[in-house]
């Protein structure tokens, strides 16, 4: 038998799960189960959930919906966000910004200011 992470042979007795002997590897200290079966898992559930993500649905809301728990769908969507790139190249220019406007009061509650911003988070200081 060999270790599933690295080629070596040297492996330990570990105690059981699930009723099958559990082994570990005295090189890389890596635990694992002979000829382990799938696990029953989430079909399309992961693909809906990144939807609902994407659309600006909070994690707990969503393990409302689903019922998987909300440490899962974090755990799925930083292995979608691994399989994105860093960032947009220096030559493209996004056509995505950001306005936000925010109304305050200086002075007296019946005048109230709006106050604007716009934002490029493509590029430092603007």
């Amino acid at each position: 038998m060999e270790c599933p992470d690295c080629p070596s042979q040297q492996l330990r007795k570990n105690g059981n799960r699930r009723g099958k002997p559990n082994h570990i590897c005295v090189s890389c200290g890596r635990q694992f189960v002979s000829n382990p079966q799938a696990q029953p898992g989430y079909s399309d559930d992961a693909r809906q959930i990144c939807l609902m993500y994407v659309n600006g649905m909070g994690f707990q809301g969503r393990e409302r919906v689903t019922r998987i728990h909300h440490t899962t769908v974090i755990r799925w969507v930083m292995q979608v966000g691994k399989q994105l790139p860093d960032a947009y190249g220096h030559s493209e220019i996004p056509e995505v910004g950001e306005l936000d406007e925010l109304p305050t009061f200086i002075g007296s509650k019946k005048k109230p200011i709006w106050i604007g911003t716009a934002v490029n988070h493509f590029q430092p200081g603007i």
